[in-house]
This record gives C-alpha cells, sequence and structure tokens, in this order.
C-alpha cells in the first residue's frame, strides 16, 4: 500500500499539474503533493524497521535498508525543495521571465521527476531502474530548458545528448547482465529481478559481469556526474531553475550513484575481487580532483556549486569503492550530508540570484546587509559543505579520509590536496559575495527561507550526535553493500 502512495502522489500530482500548474495557487498544490509522497515514504520507513526488507508486487518492488533511507531522503529534500520553489517562482513569474504555460510545465514536470526518481529506488527489477532513469533524464531536459533563453537551450541539449549517450551505455551493460542470469535463473522477467540475482551472484559469468559493469558504470556515472563525463553537470545547474538545480544536485545523482551500487553488489559476488572497488575509487578520485582545480576558475554562482557537487560525488564513489563497513557508513552518511546541505546552498543562491538579478559572483555583494538570512544560510552552507566541524560533513569526510590512510595510504594525499583547493576557492568566493558592500532592493515576494535552515540544522546535529535508530540503519545498509 504505502509504495502505490509514494508512487501514484507524485504521479497523480504530475497529471493534475499538468492541468492546473498555471494558476496562482499551483505552487501549494504541488507543496501538498510533496507532502502527501513524504508521509507515505515516512509510513514505509516505519514499517522497513519494524518488519526488515520486503518484496511487493510479484517482487516487482524491493525495499531494504539501502534504498529506504534513499526513499525517505528524496521525499524530504523534495517536499523542502517545493516549499523553497513556492515563492521562487512566483518571483520568476513577478519579473517576466515564466508565462503560465512555463509554470504548468514546471510543475508537472516537477512531481514526474520525483515519481521517476522514486521508482528507480522502489523497483526490483534492473530493467525498469534502467527505464526510470532514461525517464528522470527526459523530464529533467524540460525543466533545465524552461527559460528558453539561448544558453538553457544550450544546457538541455548538452544534458541530453551526454547523459542520452550514458544511458545507453547503461541499457547494453544491463543486457549483457541479462545474459549473464538467463543462464542460471533462465529466460523471463526474473533474470533482471536484483533480489534474483543477489541469490545467485558467484554463479553468474564473471567475464560477462565485468564487461556489464563497465558499461553499467560509465552510463550511470554519466548521470552521477564522474569525470571526464561530467560536462553536462555545470551547464545544466548554470541554466536551469534554481529549484531544479537543488533536486538535481541533492537527489539526482543519489538515485544514479544507487543504480551504480547495486550493480557492483552483483560484480563483488560473481568476482571475488576488488575490481568493481578500484573502477569506482578511479572515477571517484579523477572527479574529486578535477572538480576542486576547475572550482577556482568559476565566475557563474551555481556553477561553482555545480562542480562542489562533481567533488563530493567523487568522494562518495570514491568511499563506495574502498568497500568495507565504515568507508561504506561514511558514504551513505555523505550522501546523507550532501544532499541537505547542497540543497540548502542552492535555496540560498537562488534568492541571492533573484535579488541581485544576476548569477555572476561579482556582481552579488552584501548579501549579511540587504537579507541577513540570505546570507547567513549562504555562509553556514558553505561552512558546512566544506567540511567546517561541528558540521555532518567533517565526520563524514573523517571517517572516509583515516580509512583512506589505513588502507590506501597513496590516495590520501590527493583527497588532502583536493579539499584543500576547494576550501579556498569556494570560501574564497563566498565571503565577498556575504560581506561585500552592495545596495539592493527588496524581493516582490519574501523568500522562504525556513527550508535553509531546517537543512542546515539536521546537518548540525547530524555531525554532533546521530540517533541509534539512524545509525542502525546505516549500518545495516553499510553490511549489506560492503
Amino acid at each position: 500500500m504505502e509504495i502505490i502512495l509514494i508512487l501514484g502522489i507524485p504521479l497523480l500530482g504530475g497529471l493534475l499539474l499538468a492541468v492546473f500548474g498555471g494558476h496562482r495557487w499551483a505552487p501549494e498544490l504541488n507543496v501538498v503533493m510533496s507532502l502527501g509522497t513524504f508521509v507515505a515514504s515516512a509510513w514505509l520507513t516505519a514499517r522497513i524497521i519494524a518488519n526488515g526488507p520486503i518484496t511487493a508486487y510479484n517482487e516487482q518492488f524491493f525495499i531494504d535498508p539501502f534504498n529506504v533511507f534513499l526513499v525517505t531522503l528524496t521525499a524530504f529534500v523534495a517536499l523542502t525543495t517545493a516549499l523553497f520553489s513556492s515563492p521562487y517562482m512566483h518571483n520568476e513569474a513577478a519579473h517576466g521571465k515564466l508565462s503560465a504555460g512555463r509554470l504548468r510545465l514546471y510543475h508537472s514536470m516537477y512531481q514526474l521527476f520525483t515519481f521517476t526518481m522514486l521508482l528507480a529506488l522502489t523497483t526490483n527489477n534492473m530493467g525498469i531502474l534502467w527505464v526510470a532513469m532514461e525517464a528522470a533524464t527526459l523530464t529533467t531536459v524540460m525543466l533545465v530548458s524552461l527559460y528558453r533563453t539561448p544558453a538553457s537551450l544550450e544546457a538541455a541539449w548538452k544534458y541530453f545528448i551526454l547523459c542520452g549517450v550514458g544511458i545507453a551505455q547503461a541499457l547494453f551493460g544491463t543486457i549483457l547482465l541479462y545474459f549473464a542470469a538467463e543462464k542460471v535463473l533462465g529466460a523471463g522477467g526474473t533474470a533482471l529481478l536484483w533480489t534474483h540475482l543477489n541469490v545467485v551472484k558467484a554463479q553468474l559469468e564473471p567475464t560477462v559481469l565485468s564487461l556489464a559493469f563497465v558499461f553499467l558504470l560509465v552510463g550511470y556515472g554519466t548521470k552521477v556526474g564522474l569525470a571526464p563525463l561530467h560536462n553536462w553537470l555545470p551547464d545544466a545547474h548554470a541554466e536551469g531553475p534554481t529549484p531544479i538545480s537543488a533536486v538535481l544536485s541533492g537527489l539526482l545523482l543519489n538515485v544514479a550513484l544507487y543504480a551504480v551500487v547495486r550493480s557492483k553488489v552483483l560484480v563483488d559476488g560473481a568476482l571475488g575481487t576488488h575490481f568493481a572497488g578500484n573502477l569506482l575509487m578511479g572515477f571517484g578520485l579523477l572527479s574529486l580532483v578535477l572538480a576542486a582545480f576547475f572550482l577556482s576558475r568559476q565566475k557563474d554562482i551555481k556553477r561553482l556549486f555545480a562542480y562542489s557537487s562533481i567533488e563530493h560525488m567523487g568522494i562518495i564513489t570514491f568511499a563506495f569503492g574502498m568497500g568495507g563497513s565504515v568507508a561504506t557508513f561514511a558514504a551513505l552518511l555523505h550522501m546523507t550530508m550532501h544532499s541537505l546541505t547542497k540543497s540548502a546552498i542552492f535555496f540560498a543562491v537562488g534568492h541571492a540570484a533573484q535579488k541581485s538579478g544576476t548569477q555572476m559572483m561579482e556582481n552579488i555583494r552584501g548579501l549579511i546587509k540587504t537579507n541577513p538570512t540570505i546570507g547567513w544560510g549562504l555562509a553556514l552552507g558553505s561552512l558546512a559543505i566544506l567540511g567546517m566541524p561541528p558540521f555532518g560533513v567533517f565526520a563524514s569526510e573523517f571517517m572516509i579520509i583515516t580509512t583512506a590512510m589505513h588502507e590506501h595510504a597513496w590516495a590520501t594525499p590527493f583527497i588532502l590536496v583536493a579539499l584543500g583547493v576547494a576550501f579556498a576557492a569556494i570560501f574564497s568566493k563566498v565571503q565577498t559575495m556575504v560581506f561585500g558592500e552592495t545596495e539592493l532592493p527588496r524581493l516582490p515576494h519574501p523568500p522562504a527561507l525556513v527550508p535553509v535552515f531546517v537543512h542546515l540544522a539536521l546537518v548540525l546535529m547530524l555531525g554532533l550526535y546521530i540517533p541509534p535508530y539512524l545509525a542502525d540503519w546505516y549500518r545495516q545498509a553499510a553490511a549489506m553493500i560492503g
């Protein structure tokens, strides 16, 4: 029942907002549908905590501690982003950037995007997972191109072409996975059910699984934003509406990485080697180092934090590649911290850009004076994402670095240098935006900054204290993956 609600509410919301999304009350309807999805996900989480993993509807859906925590995180950030987008989209309409038809497109695609991400997380079928990821690409292409400016259309096309090519690689990897499974499980739909594959993974042909994982990593890794397949991500973040930047960075990257990790579990069982882990470590470290050095060259504030997302997904991918209970626990914790922190930053960035009328950092000054809540939100969010204690990002990065020192000492200097370069680049740029001198008018609609401080409060709390039930949740998921 909970799965029907989790998937049915955003699907219904997408259909309703496709009809009524141009009305003035459409943002509030968007919030209501997102709230319903979050309540259903919380209900499902309570059931999983009480009863353990479940399958449903002829085993087409599978929920365990790994994906249920991502379902809850996705629904929560989708809700807070909907709350943020209500005044944000009103301001965009007031500035003449969006018509009623564009608002209808935005709200309907927002709900359908939520539906595709939740479908990808809950399905047990690796083929349906691929379909859901492709559908997520199509919905977000429409959202990235919402403003219909030359730059936004170019960004949408780049996103569509690069991710389209990537998802085609993932399709080939899925086909290879089916070929390997068919010899053991027989022909039919059950050969792509992850629970069935996990049971017989030791019997799957290692060579075919190795090749399949390469294609799956390249395909889904494109969606994660791993270097050198990351080119679409900065443009898509910079040119799309800020709420979409928040969910792209905070949610879609997690879902794509979830698909990679599910595949890694199967390959590890089939090969009995660290082949998949080595690939993840290599791509993760490359992404971390490359993004850190690109940060210093950015002039657009949304592109700055887009490269920060590449950096952090590189850290998480590296941690999953190391494997083991501590590194996997830290990777799951860092996924949570990054989603909450980065979405909060984009909320503050969106209102700062609206207030100054530009995304160029040299023209954004004095936020702490013109609107202290925006200024403090951006300042605290930046400190949090840079790993300053006592925020939760510090805790997860500390665990990842200490594990790397113990198990892969060669990688530690690269990680430390990259984090140091990223810190210097972001801190120097954010400092002038927050504390510089400026005179700016107030926005026609007061910004919704409650989601910013709710997210940052959660990140601070998890840096100081992880509730026992949440720690157990992470440990169960880490044991299942690692």
